[in-house]
């Protein structure tokens, strides 16, 4: 609910305005102080998320934190009905905690699996945690297979089949051999998402016995492996009749894919489309794989619009696609292209992304008065679209007590009038196939007197011309209003130069020095009222007065660069120089003074941009100058160096105020002297600073010196020649002047009133040394000008203005500043002319008459404000209009107010930009320096009718061979009656060649037309636009295609309808059966199988024993029977040599033995923990692998 601005007349009779707030903005501080004491419903603070996946090997622990006043109490409900913790001596709930803790030792871990849900309550309301899913972590074995030699013939396509046992969470899958290197992968060979090996085409070289799957279980950290696979490739057209009958295995796979080369053709996924859905911001991964010799190269490009490439990357050799964060925008068709020399082949997935729910705008916790009105919002998306339901207190909220002062609407809760007593936590939920929302969100129901939170007394300082921010924060019910005043007098009001902000904080948009001061705030409500007061100091800016400049220096000479900067006096300052934006170097020839850089013997390397900055605690400024490094003049005799610094400085001539100084040159090197530059110090008034007095030419040794009274001088004098200056000289003695009446008066005097009945007379103050003596103050005269009366004065010191209070309102006054010291005044100062403050406006302007121009443009005309109605200087008038209505509509509706100001003394002026055939309405108030007057009556007036807008759509529906439908919409802005609309189209060739224009008529009723006896296959362009009775508006453009003529479509040939094609291949297909029957006849007649001879050297894996003895790493046996892992090859010492190979599993260890669970899965110091003795699934029967770090393979 808005809070309406409200004006009150303060105890000074000043007009303040209000802040007004929003009552669902109101939170609770966190501030310990304000909330003791404070009556606060359950929040929940911390809870487990929703889907947790536990170690069986660890304690569960599920959290939920919550905070309230009083504390909340917490209870459970399990699977949907209450879990009495007291009860499981195995349950712990955390003290003044709702989390809990569950001893499984001695217990399974899946007897507490369930879905989970806390409450928290207290007496002002109960809060809920989302629904906890509890699951163990799986890591099943694999089941036992015996795996048979795979023979294929060279080039020809291969997958190489994982199929890892399903875990929870899902495996991590990574092949390797029997030295735990990672198997090599490139374009021709990969690992597709579902963990398979595939082969575009296998080499000879791809003939191995050790092809091993891996599966890491993340959560339990331990590694499956799967038997190895045997792998032979033949290269049939090579092997004789007797190396042929060895392999004659009755089992062995022979694939019937060509071994020559081919075209490319998809391997995964099958077909020449697929389909896959996506999560929005979740993760899309889309991979193609492609067989075809040579290998293809896989390509993507999205046939909707552009990948995004801020999110896209490509992984596994460009055949898997992965696009991160995904949005609404990614839906569409994905196209890969597989390519070789022979061809390419193409697959389009066809993705779709739906979402879970998630937020748009969350409820917000609301803190309400009694009587007042608040509104819980829960506004989700997803797709399919979310559906909502509300609880209050737990309950759902169509089973809670009836509520007369509640009000549901789908998303949207209105709690009318509320009470003391009523406060309760909602719980919105929001749910789709996809997921759920749960948000709590309290109502608490107070009375509080307000409170300032902002910290008292203190101090805002501001650089002049910045924008200054004073806080006032404050907590109360009903919400505080906050007024601010300036010197604890002052109103400030909501307009130029402050802004007051909602959240009770001050904002001066251009901070000057009158600005300073003292700040007050005051938040007030109907149970009480609160100060506070804060300082403001506005600073004058640091500004660089004199540069430095670009120099050009000799090899080994000095450089010196000025840098001399004005601050603020009451900011520190600190200088810094940089060098090519970087530190100086740190050489002792760098020297930094108070306001110069001298750089020493200078060589090519300190060439480079030379940056001086000073640096406040509020501001800084810099400037930059380049230094150049030139070789020396070549004559070795002449050196060109600054001069000698002058000596024997000397005071002659001394008088009351002038003195004169003599010196002696110093040596000029070479470069004769251009100038020598008198400076003086004033040790009374400034110790220690030199100030530039006077300069004399290069061949003068003399100057006369003109002082000020009441100053103790001391000289020196520095010489210039084109290398640049000298050292100052030795300073001479001290010469002191006597005291005198000031010289000069105040300059910059002016009279401004900041308030309607005072008078500001400001000047600006003299210096130390223009003061002439002891004792400096100001005599401040004044007078109403025009006005037969005496002059007014005051004397004061040490300040700058002087407020005269009790002033008329904007009348001139005549003003004066006199310097004065002890030994008298200084000059008769001139008058200035100022004037008093001013005051609003008490009259509006009249008889305001419009003169409508057009339909976009009126003129206004009123009659000037009579001067003394305008009380102050007169800015102008403000004139203020906004449109009604369309005049095709009866309801008002109106439009955002529009603001003219014409300065001066004017009485007329010009409403541009208006829209025709509406109602419009205007006021004018007169404006001065102090605010607006009064408006004068609305005046309404009305514009004639304009050309209409552009028709709200064209669009082409229906396309036929020689017809088509159009449809359009009426234009958004008729700025008329509509009369009608033109249509004009014409065909288009291929070579963009317009042809001859046909036009149509429509009345303005119609929205649809079907355009007939239209050419086949061809592109049309069509204008279309709307009329009214001032003419034709903008014109939209659309285009379409006819479609093709069928007998087109006919010519093309179907190739498997063709006689020769069939039997072509019937041809082939009884070639390949008699060459399969000759190859079996071949190898039935190669005589007696030597079975002994290959069991002996073919050992099977099913008897061969496991040698514990000597330490022997890579056979395996488990509890049922001995199973060696055929092809191991380790050292005798029980270790696992490291070849040559970086990417080997001992790379990742941690060091010390590995160990191995009977189940033959990696545990030890990979896990890191202890393994409990449990067995999952059924036995296996792989080999085991080393523990060394086995996480690397992630």
């Amino acid at each position: 609910m808005d809070r309406k601005w409200k004006w009150v007349l303060s105890s000074g009779a000043l007009l303040v305005i209000f802040l007004g707030r929003m009552t669902t903005a109101l939170e609770v501080p966190l501030d310990p102080k304000v909330l003791e004491g404070l009556p606060q419903p359950p929040t929940i603070t911390h809870q487990s998320p929703k889907d947790f996946i536990i170690d069986p090997r660890e304690n569960i622990l599920i959290y939920c934190e919550a905070k309230g006043k009083p504390h909340p109490s917490f209870s459970w409900t399990r699977n949907g009905t209450h879990f009495d913790v007291e009860k499981d001596s195995k349950v712990l709930m955390k003290p003044s905690s709702g989390t809990l803790v569950i001893d499984i030792s001695g217990e399974k871990a899946e007897a507490y699996e369930g879905i989970y849900q806390c409450t928290a309550r207290n007496e002002h309301g109960t809060a809920v945690s989302n629904n906890i899913f509890i699951r163990q972590s799986r890591s099943p074995l694999w089941s036992k297979e015996r795996k048979e030699a795979i023979m294929v013939q060279v080039g020809v396509s291969l997958v190489l089949q994982c199929r890892p046992p399903a875990g929870l969470p899902p495996p991590i899958i990574f092949w390797m051999d029997n030295n735990f290197q990672r198997l090599p992968q490139n374009t021709r060979v990969s690992q597709a998402l579902n963990g398979d090996l595939y082969f575009s085409n296998v080499l000879l070289d791809d003939t191995r016995n050790d092809y091993i799957c891996y599966a890491r279980f993340p959560h339990t950290q331990t590694i499956q492996q799967k038997q190895p696979i045997t792998v032979k490739v033949l290269d049939m057209d090579a092997i004789n009749e007797t190396v042929a009958a060895l392999y004659n295995y009755t089992n062995n796979l022979f694939v019937d894919s060509p071994s020559g080369e081919r075209r490319p053709s998809f391997m995964a996924p099958l077909g020449r489309s697929s389909t896959q859905m996506a999560l929005r911001g979740g993760v899309l991964e889309i991979e193609c794989i492609a067989e075809g010799l040579p290998t293809p190269e896989v390509s993507w490009y999205k046939e909707s619009g552009d990948l995004p490439s801020s999110r896209m990357s490509f992984h596994n050799f460009q055949k898997t696609l992965k696009i991160a964060d995904v949005m609404e925008a990614d839906a569409g068709d994905y196209r890969c292209t597989a390519k070789n020399s022979l061809g390419s082949a193409h697959h389009t997935i066809k993705v779709s992304v739906k979402a879970a729910p998630f937020w748009i705008s969350a409820p917000r916790n609301l803190i309400l008065a009694p009587k007042e009105t608040g509104i819980l919002t829960c506004r989700v998306s997803g797709d399919p679209k979310p559906q909502i339901a509300w609880s209050v207190n737990g309950v759902p909220i169509e089973n809670s007590p009836k509520d007369t002062s509640r009000k549901v609407e789908d998303d949207t809760v209105i709690l009318s009038d509320v009470q003391t007593g009523s406060s309760a936590v909602y719980q919105c939920n929001a749910s789709n196939e996809f997921g759920y929302l749960l948000a709590n969100a309290f109502v608490n129901v107070l009375a509080e007197a307000p409170r300032v939170l902002t910290p008292p007394n203190n101090v805002y300082q501001v650089i002049t011309n910045n924008p200054a921010f004073l806080d006032c924060a404050s907590f109360g019910s009903p919400i505080p209003t906050i007024t601010w005043f300036k010197d604890s007098q002052t109103s400030i009001l909501n307009r130029d130069p402050y802004v007051i902000h909602n959240n009770g904080t001050l904002e001066i948009n251009v901070a000057q020095s009158l600005n300073s001061g003292k700040y007050t705030c005051i938040a007030s409500n109907n149970l009480g009222t609160r100060e506070n007061h804060v300082y403001l100091e506005v600073k004058e800016p640091t500004r660089i007065l004199a540069q430095p400049e670009y120099m050009v220096v000799q090899r080994n000479r000095k450089a010196v660069f000025e840098c001399k900067v004005k601050h603020d006096p009451t900011l520190i300052p600190t200088m810094n120089w940089l060098k090519d934006n970087g530190e100086l170097p740190d050489d002792e020839r760098f020297l930094v003074d108070t306001d110069s850089l001298t750089i020493n013997e200078v060589t090519e390397e300190d060439e480079g941009t030379y940056t001086c900055v000073m640096n406040t605690t509020l501001d800084q400024d810099s400037a930059s100058a380049m230094l150049t490094v030139v070789e020396a003049t070549p004559t070795p005799a002449i050196v060109y160096e600054e001069p000698d610094p002058p000596t024997d400085l000397e005071l002659t001539d001394q008088r009351e105020r002038s003195v004169q100084l003599t010196w002696i040159p110093g040596d000029e090197h070479n470069s004769p002297t251009q100038k020598f530059l008198v400076q003086y110090e004033d040790l009374l008034h400034q110790a220690g600073v030199w100030h530039n007095l006077t300069e004399e030419e290069g061949t003068k040794t003399t100057a006369h010196l003109d002082l000020s009274p009441y100053a103790y001088y001391s000289f020196r004098v520095l010489a210039v020649n084109h290398v640049g200056f000298s050292q100052p000289s030795q300073p001479s003695r001290q010469y002191r002047t006597n005291p005198a009446a000031p010289d000069v008066n105040p300059t910059d005097v002016h009279g401004v009133g900041t308030e309607h009945n005072n008078l500001v007379i400001s000047w600006k103050e003299l210096t130390g040394l223009q003061s002439n003596g002891p004792g400096l103050q100001y005599k401040v005269n004044w007078r109403q000008k025009d006005v037969e009366e005496d002059w007014l004065s005051e004397t004061v010191a040490n300040a700058s203005k002087y407020v005269v209070s009790g002033t008329p309102t904007f009348v001139p006054y005549e003003v004066k500043v006199q310097a004065v010291n002890d030994y008298g005044n200084g000059p008769a100062p001139e008058a200035v002319v100022g004037y008093s403050g001013e005051d609003v406006p008490i009259s509006a302007p009249e008889s305001v008459q419009v003169l409508v121009q057009n339909g976009t443009l009126a003129e206004v005309h009123w009659e000037p404000v009579l001067t003394s109605m305008v009380r102050g200087r007169l800015q102008g008038y403000k004139v203020s209009y906004w449109r009604e209505r369309s005049l095709h509509q009866a309801e008002a509706q109106q439009e955002e107010q529009q603001v003219l100001l014409f300065s001066g003394n004017r009485t007329d002026g010009r409403l541009p930009g208006l829209k025709p055939y509406s109602l419009y309405t205007l006021n004018i108030r007169v404006v001065n320096g102090k605010g607006e007057g009064p408006p004068s009556p609305n005046h309404n007036f009305e514009t004639p009718e304009g050309v209409p807008g552009p028709p709200s759509f064209l669009r082409i529906k229906n396309t036929d061979m020689d017809s088509l439908t159009l449809e359009w919409g009426p234009p958004q802005d008729n700025n008329g009656r509509l009369t009608g609309y033109t249509l004009k189209y014409q065909p288009v060739n291929s070579s963009n060649e317009l042809g001859p224009v046909e036009e149509m008529m429509f009345p303005a009723n119609e929205t649809t037309v079907i355009l007939a006896d239209l050419k086949y296959s061809t592109r049309y362009k069509f204008y279309f636009n709307a009329k009214t009775i001032k003419g034709s508006g903008p014109t939209i453009t659309e285009e379409a295609v006819t479609i093709m003529d069928e007998a087109m479509k006919s010519d093309q040939v179907d190739l498997a309808t063709q006689g020769w094609f069939i039997g072509l291949m019937c041809a082939i297909a009884l070639l390949i059966l008699v060459l399969l029957i000759i190859c079996f006849i071949k190898r039935n007649k190669g005589g007696k199988y030597p079975v002994k001879e290959k069991e002996d050297a073919h050992q099977d894996p099913e008897i061969q024993p496991m040698k514990d003895d000597d330490g022997t790493f890579g056979e395996y046996s488990d509890t049922e029977d001995h199973k060696p892992l055929k092809g191991s090859r380790t050292p005798s010492n029980g270790t696992v040599k490291r070849d040559d190979s970086d990417d080997s599993l001992v790379d990742y260890g941690e060091g010390g033995d590995g160990q191995f669970n009977e189940d033959g899965s990696f545990i030890g110091q990979y896990s890191g923990k202890k393994e409990k003795d449990t067995h999952e699934g059924n036995e296996s029967s792989e080999a085991p692998s080393p523990v060394n770090a086995m996480n690397s393979f992630v």
